[in-house]
C-alpha cells in the first residue's frame, strides 16, 4: 500500500474520531461541561497552518500555539529564551550559538515510530530555518534572512543540544527575526509525511496541539500533555484544555456572539459598535462595566499616509507633493489628536513624533520631532513653494480602503481650509497593494505592523536599498542610509536608539509620509477569561490564559 492511501485511509478514520469532539466544543458554553476551552473568531479565516507561511495575524495567533521558536518576545519586548535556553554571541558578533533545552517533544503524530512524538534537537532547527529560504517552499518570509547570513554554511547542528547561526555581518535585530514565527521549530519527518498536506496537519513542540479543522467552519487545538513549560508554582503550561476557532466573516456576528457568552473575546471594535462599547475617551460606557473587561495596550502599529517621492518616476511628472514644502505643509494641516478622539474613541495615540511608534524602547517625543496641527504654518509653508491660499496647486488625490473613508474625508476637509484640495478615492485593499507595489499610487493610506521588536523593522521602509515593499514611498536619503547601517552594526543599545532616532528625524523632515496615530491593542473579553494579556506585538498568548477563578490544575 502506497503512503499516499495510507495517510487518506488515516485521515478518514481520525476524522469520524474527532467528528464528535468538534461537535461537543462548537455546542457548548465557554465552560464546555467542566472543561476550559478558549473560543474566539477569526473573520479572515486562516490559510495555512504551516509557519513558513505565516505572514498574517490570523496565521501567526494559530501558528504562536502549535509551535515554538529559538527565542521569544516578552511583554516588555525583550527577547527571551523558549526552546533555547540560552545563547552566546561571537566577539566578531557574527556567530550565535544556542543551547537548547532537552526536555522539548514534539506532539504525538503518526509521523514518528509508534506515533510518540520525539524530543526536539539541534537538527530539527537547521531543518525548519532552512525551509524558510528553500526557493521550492516559496516561503513569503524568505525575505527575513535577505543579504544577513553567512553564504557557505549559515545553520549548523554542532550536536543534539548545540545550534549555531553564522552571519555574513554583524546584524544586531537577528535574535529578534528568530523570533517571528517564520522561525517556528517543525520536524522533517511530519513535513516530509503530509507533504503540501502539512498546512492543514501541523506537527509542533507548542502548547497545543492539533486536534481538526474543517476549512471555513471550526479548528479545535488540544493541551500538549507533554509540554515543557510550567508556571512559577510548578504547574504545568498550558491552563486551558483546549482552543475552538470560528470563521464567521462578519463583524456584526462576532460581536453577537460575544455579548452571548459565545466567544471568549474579539479583538479591536468594528467602527460601527465602538459608541456603543466606548465612551469617546476610549473607556467603557456605564451599561458595560462589569460585563466585559477592556484591554488596551500599545501596539508596535503605525497607520500613515505616504507620499510617493521619486522624482524619476513618470507619474510625478507636475505632482505638487514632489515639493518637499507641500509635504510638509499636508503634515501640517490637520488635527491629529480630534481625529484620534472622534474616529478612534482615543483608541490610539497621535503620531506627533516620527515613524518608530510608541511602544518600542527608542520612542522618545522629546527628541523626535513630528508635526502637530499648526494651520498658519501650513499656509506659509504653500505660499512658500509657490502656492499662496492654494492658488495654483493642483488637486492631490488620496487613495484608500473602505473601511478609512471617513478619515480620508476627515483630512480632506481639514486641508482644504487651508488651500490643499485632496480628492479621496476609496478602492480595495488589494489594488491598492498592487499600486503601492509598483510605485503606481502618489498619494496612499498605509499601515506598518511590527515583524519583531525593533526600530529597524520600521526604518528599513524608508531605507534606499529596500524595493517596495518596504518602500512603497521610494525615499532615498544617503545621510538616512548612512544612519541606519551604523545603527545596524552597533551593539551599545543606547546609541542604536540614538542613531535610530536621528534618522527618524532626518526622514520626518523630508515628509514622504504623513503619520497619523501610533496604534493600540484593543480587546474585549469576557469576565471569566483570567491570566490573558495584550502585548505589543498582538500576538494571541494563551499560555496562561485560565477560565474561571481556579485555572492551575
Amino acid at each position: 500500500m502506497s503512503v499516499k492511501t495510507t495517510m487518506s485511509g488515516y485521515r478518514h478514520s481520525y476524522l469520524w474520531i474527532i467528528f464528535p469532539a468538534i461537535l461537543a466544543i462548537s455546542c457548548s458554553s465557554a465552560s464546555n461541561e467542566g472543561r476550559k476551552i478558549f473560543y474566539y473568531n477569526e473573520q479572515t479565516g486562516i490559510a495555512s497552518l504551516d509557519p513558513v507561511f505565516a505572514k498574517n495575524q490570523s496565521i501567526m495567533w494559530a501558528v504562536h500555539q502549535l509551535y515554538n521558536t529559538l527565542v521569544e518576545v516578552d511583554d516588555s519586548l525583550h527577547i527571551i529564551p523558549s526552546v533555547a535556553k540560552g545563547w552566546d554571541v561571537s566577539s566578531d558578533r557574527t556567530v550565535y550559538t544556542f543551547h537548547l533545552r532537552t526536555n522539548v517533544f514534539f506532539h504525538d503524530d503518526p509521523a514518528f515510530a509508534g506515533g510518540k512524538g520525539r524530543a526536539m534537537n539541534a537538527a530539527d532547527v537547521v531543518y525548519s530555518l532552512s525551509r524558510i529560504t528553500d526557493g521550492k517552499v516559496a516561503s513569503p518570509g524568505g525575505w527575513i534572512f535577505n543579504a544577513k547570513l553567512d553564504s557557505v554554511q549559515p545553520f549548523r547542528a554542532k550536536d543534539d543540544s548545540t545550534f549555531e547561526v553564522k552571519l555574513r555581518r554583524p546584524y544586531h535585530p537577528i535574535l529578534g527575526i528568530l523570533s517571528m514565527q517564520y522561525c517556528s521549530i517543525v520536524p522533517r519527518e511530519a513535513v516530509e509525511m503530509y507533504g503540501s498536506d502539512f498546512r492543514r496537519h501541523p506537527v509542533g513542540t507548542g502548547p497545543f496541539r492539533f486536534v481538526a479543522w474543517e476549512e471555513g467552519q471550526a479548528l479545535v487545538l488540544g493541551k500538549h500533555p507533554n509540554y515543557f513549560e510550567s508556571d512559577e508554582q510548578g504547574n504545568r503550561l498550558p491552563y486551558l484544555d483546549g482552543i475552538k476557532v470560528s470563521f464567521y466573516d462578519s463583524r456584526a456576528t462576532e460581536f453577537l456572539l460575544l455579548r452571548q457568552h459565545k466567544l471568549s473575546f474579539i479583538n479591536d471594535i468594528e467602527s460601527s459598535f465602538k459608541d456603543e462599547v466606548l465612551t469617546k475617551k476610549g473607556t467603557l460606557r456605564k451599561d458595560w462595566e462589569g460585563k466585559i473587561q477592556l484591554q488596551t495596550n500599545p501596539y508596535l502599529n503605525i497607520e500613515y499616509l505616504g507620499l510617493l517621492v521619486d522624482t524619476t518616476n513618470p507619474i510625478m511628472k507636475g505632482a505638487p507633493t514632489r515639493f518637499r514644502k507641500i509635504r510638509q505643509a499636508i503634515n501640517y494641516g490637520f488635527d491629529r489628536r480630534k481625529m484620534a478622539l472622534y474616529l478612534r474613541n482615543s483608541l490610539g495615540t497621535p503620531a506627533e513624533s516620527g515613524f518608530v511608534p510608541e511602544g518600542l524602547p527608542s520612542f522618545d517625543t522629546s527628541v523626535v520631532k513630528g508635526y502637530t496641527y499648526k494651520p498658519a504654518k501650513s499656509r506659509q509653508l504653500l505660499e512658500e513653494a509657490g502656492f499662496p491660499d492654494g492658488k495654483g496647486l493642483p488637486a492631490i488625490k488620496l487613495l484608500t480602503i473602505p473601511i478609512y473613508a471617513d478619515m480620508g474625508d476627515y483630512i480632506a476637509k481639514q486641508l482644504n481650509e487651508v488651500g490643499i484640495t485632496v480628492q479621496v478615492e476609496v478602492v480595495q485593499k488589494s489594488l491598492l497593494l498592487e499600486l503601492t507595489s509598483n510605485s503606481r499610487a502618489l498619494f496612499f493610506r498605509g499601515s506598518w505592523i511590527a515583524d519583531y521588536p525593533d526600530a529597524e523593522n520600521y526604518l528599513s521602509v524608508f531605507y534606499s536599498k529596500n524595493p517596495a515593499p518596504p518602500n512603497y514611498t521610494r525615499y532615498k536619503n544617503p545621510a538616512f542610509d548612512a544612519l541606519f547601517e551604523k545603527a545596524l552594526a552597533e551593539t551599545n543599545d543606547s546609541l542604536r536608539y540614538r542613531l535610530y532616532q536621528q534618522a527618524d528625524q532626518l526622514m520626518i523632515d523630508d515628509a514622504p509620509v504623513v503619520p497619523l496615530w501610533y496604534d493600540k491593542v484593543v480587546r474585549l473579553v469576557q469576565p471569566e477569561v483570567t491570566g490573558f494579556r495584550p502585548n505589543a506585538l498582538n500576538l494571541l498568548e494563551l499560555r496562561r490564559t485560565g477560565i474561571g477563578a481556579d485555572d492551575r490544575r
